[in-house]
């Protein structure tokens, strides 16, 4: 193949070249759903995404003959480092052809912006971090991913294996049928939970949404804080994050779980946009509004993107009651199917409940490192 070279993204005109790729790489692929381009706009915007706070990224374009071959970013996660006492830094945004000699480049061009921040090993892909899109698809081809997954082609394994980067854990996300969920073993279980932990459910609270918000933080950050590779989110993240998801979130599927009144728990579900999304081919914001609005009876899948229960909690079963009241919600509103995930493989207690409710292990995504 004839030569190429790699630079950095330094104006408009290369962020835009950097977001416009994607459409051109994926244009032929039945499963992918394009993302609109304003979010993927703002996920790499320094100034509107607080990510970048406390966190630094270098974007790199190869191209041959001035034509986009290839995309990567190398990140720097300060309050990762900080939450783990390491020095990883990560790759995120990677895109490319199936040629080894492009994507050695990218890898290169990232390890080198890492070495330089003191970093010394590389873990991806993270869009930019694991509270955003997280992991590389290695299995689960045959059908789109779900709202906020990650997808790719299946060569990208090949691409990031050869440059010597290594499993370091796998994402596991699980698929639930309404039909199969419910057994009377397990209906008898949970009603055991609730009454040994004096649980109750409710939904959030719309109209007392920033309380609401600042309740959900707190339990988040709490139960989250001993899982591998998690980093608490800062005030300005999450309240980013809440904003967004509030213009397509299902009240009635964020469920809180309390005991004795206290909040102890609780469990976000996002309605499957993808499936409409799937027919707005360019990203653009117009189209996908029409969709979403056309097609809003289509979505017969939700995913459970978020649960967790504080850790004193953690073996008392309480999670997955959580997770099956979600879908007993789920059922009442009209949704066929959910999605779990993702759950990490190490992940004992989810993986049993999701099992539990006769899920379905149907896609897997990895996590890659390597020393640098």
């Amino acid at each position: 193949m004839s030569s190429f070279m790699i630079r950095t993204v330094q104006t408009k005109v290369d962020t835009k070249k950097f977001i416009d790729f994607i459409y051109k790489l994926y244009n032929d692929d039945p499963n992918w759903v394009a993302p609109l381009r304003m979010d993927r706009e703002k996920l790499i915007d320094k100034k509107k995404n607080p990510f970048y706070a406390h966190s630094s990224m270098e974007l790199f374009l190869a191209e041959r003959n001035g034509e986009v071959i290839g995309r990567i970013g190398a990140i720097v996660n300060d309050n990762h480092n900080k939450e783990h006492n390491d020095k990883v830094g990560f790759f995120g945004f990677f895109e490319c052809v199936n040629e080894q000699d492009v994507a050695n480049a990218l890898f290169d061009e990232a390890k080198k912006y890492l070495q330089s921040k003191g970093m010394n090993a590389m873990r991806g892909p993270a869009n930019p971090s694991v509270n955003d899109e997280y992991g590389l698809l290695i299995d689960g081809f045959d059908s789109p991913p779900v709202v906020l997954m990650t997808y790719n082609p299946q060569y990208y394994a090949t691409l990031i294996e050869n440059y010597g980067l290594k499993k370091e854990k796998d994402l596991y996300a699980y698929i639930m049928d309404q039909n199969t969920v419910y057994t009377e073993k397990f209906n008898r279980a949970n009603e055991i939970v609730k009454q040994r932990n004096s649980l109750t459910f409710r939904s959030i609270n719309m109209k007392d949404f920033a309380n609401e918000v600042k309740r959900i933080k707190e339990v988040y950050n709490a139960a989250w804080q001993y899982n591998w590779g998690a980093v608490a989110m800062t005030d300005a993240e999450f309240d980013a994050l809440a904003k967004d998801l509030k213009m397509i979130v299902e009240p009635e599927l964020v469920m809180i779980a309390e005991s004795k009144g206290k909040m102890i728990g609780f469990g976000l579900s996002l309605p499957d946009i993808n499936i409409p999304l799937k027919y707005n081919k360019n990203g653009g914001l117009i189209g996908g509004l029409w969709h979403l609005y056309t097609k809003k009876k289509k979505i017969n899948l939700c995913r459970v993107i978020v649960l967790g229960v504080l850790p004193e909690y953690k073996k008392s079963g309480a999670a997955g009651v959580l997770f099956f009241e979600i879908a007993v919600r789920a059922k009442k509103i009209g949704y066929q199917y959910g999605e779990a995930s993702w759950i990490l493989e190490d992940n004992v207690m989810m993986n049993r409940a999701a099992e539990a409710m006769q899920g379905k292990r149907y896609k897997t995504y990895r996590i890659y490192q390597k020393e640098i």
